[in-house]
């Protein structure tokens, strides 16, 4: 290669690892930040999700733990795109190309997260343990229409080896 070839080498480089950064204006560290979100922004998100409970858990929760002591947690909130866990984490797809495959994906049973703009994952799963164990919650039917948009989520957080949850209340069937 020569002088020409090397620089023209190095520049085409540097454009490809600079375009999360030229798109974003700043370094996103997702699979694929190629592919765009379909509303919202990192720092402005389209859309709230769960309001600050009053405690950590719902009591529920309390009850149905062991002892009567559920997993520490912490109440906190997070902004990402909401995903579909198991297309983001196989085949790394995720944004509003991917919006029609995420859906039909959590209507068939996948797990919703939500994606940071550092790349973790976090399950969203709705908080109150009897109402969920009996179906009678309703997070992922009302968080399925901002899928591939960026939110903000208020819920309990668990860190479980690694496993990373929020739990959301608010989501319980009116009956």
């Amino acid at each position: 290669m020569n002088r020409k070839q090397t620089f023209i080498f190095m520049v085409s480089i540097f454009v490809v690892l600079s375009l999360p950064f030229l798109i974003y204006g700043k370094k996103l560290n997702i699979f694929n930040p190629q592919m765009k979100p379909s509303a919202g922004e990192w720092g402005k998100p389209a859309h709230r999700i769960g309001e600050k409970p009053k405690e950590t858990w719902t009591a529920t929760t309390k009850e149905a733990a062991v002892n009567k002591k559920p997993l520490e947690g912490k109440v906190t909130t997070r902004t990402g795109e909401l995903i579909d866990v198991s297309c983001y984490l196989q085949l790394g797809k995720h944004g509003k190309e991917h919006e029609a495959c995420a859906k039909g994906c959590l209507l068939n049973g996948q797990p919703l997260g939500l994606l940071d703009e550092e790349g973790t994952v976090y399950i969203l799963i709705p908080e109150e343990h009897d109402q969920r164990r009996d179906g009678k919650t309703a997070l992922k039917e009302a968080l399925i229409e901002h899928v591939a948009q960026i939110v903000e989520v208020t819920g309990t957080l668990t860190n479980v080896k690694g496993l990373k949850t929020l739990y959301v209340q608010g989501f319980v069937k009116k009956e």
